[in-house]
């Protein structure tokens, strides 16, 4: 929870500014606000909690004038009036004008469903990135630090070889932190995306190998795909894994059981847990 961290963060008002579609599972959304100035981040895989209204809300429902308190206080609101609260990835924040995009994975939306299959219930957040429009208001939790321990790619100095893994979900904070990488940078990477209208060129200087495992193709899973390859190197590499908790686990085994990296060297966050809720996961947290 972005609450935990042990740095500054405070709301931001925002609005959206543009949205642009990505591929058939991706849009970005664009957001700008009067206090953006005060959002610091160094970027890549920024961790943020963004609250959304419910369909009928010209805004999100949080109960700030409760301090310090909002957090109960917003527990406490009525399931169908408090904000839909989604935790995020920053994809990139620019200056004059300030502005951040947001990446959403358009889980359960039509378009993102295979050929002739039946798409599954999308999420309240999905059905609003796919809805979005100018002008349409959220609320931010962001960082006011730019150095904060939201940000979890940090990879040690001596580090020989970085190792990106991840599914659509991870594919906005993979992509930013290859754009961040310097050059001689050696790179290995795996995104997994259900079709091959997802799949994004990656501007970076790192000498970066990137494999898209398409699922709707019939690629393998991310840890097959990864057992399979000639990674050599391993013994100074930075590992790098998000996306589904069940495929993180078991891409952290791989690495750290069958590859002998050690475990202070792999860093893995679950975006996601199939077939539960944030709500679900967070109370079962």
């Amino acid at each position: 929870m972005t609450t935990a961290v042990a740095a500054p963060f405070r709301f931001f008002s925002l609005q959206v500014v543009r949205t642009r579609r990505l591929g058939p599972s991706l849009v970005r959304v664009t957001f700008a606000g009067p206090d953006l100035h005060a959002f610091h981040s160094l970027g890549r895989d920024q961790s943020l909690s963004l609250f959304l209204p419910h369909p009928g809300q010209s805004e999100p429902v949080v109960p700030l004038e409760l301090g310090d308190g909002w957090w109960q206080g917003w527990r406490e609101l009525p399931d169908d009036v408090r904000a839909v609260m989604r935790s995020y990835t920053l994809r990139a924040l620019r200056r004059d004008p300030d502005e951040i995009d947001i990446d959403f994975a358009l889980h359960g939306i039509a378009d993102g469903a295979a050929p002739g299959a039946t798409a599954a219930p999308a999420g309240p957040a999905s059905r609003w990135a796919s809805r979005a429009a100018a002008g349409d208001r959220v609320l931010l939790l962001g960082p006011a630090l730019a150095d904060n321990r939201a940000i979890r790619f940090r990879p040690p100095e001596d580090t020989g070889l970085v190792v990106l893994c991840g599914d659509e979900t991870a594919v906005p904070a993979a992509t930013a932190i290859l754009e961040s990488l310097p050059a001689g940078t050696r790179a290995r990477v795996w995104l997994e995306v259900p079709h091959a209208g997802d799949i994004q060129d990656v501007r970076t200087e790192a000498d970066a190998e990137i494999t898209w495992l398409v699922r709707h193709d019939g690629a393998p899973m991310a840890v097959d795909a990864v057992r399979a390859a000639e990674l050599p190197g391993t013994e100074r590499a930075y590992v790098w894994l998000a996306g589904e908790s069940g495929q993180v686990k078991a891409l952290r085994r791989h690495f750290v059981g069958e590859r002998g990296v050690d475990r202070r060297r792999v860093t893995f966050v679950g975006y996601w847990r199939q077939g539960m809720t944030e709500e679900q996961l967070r109370a079962a947290e």
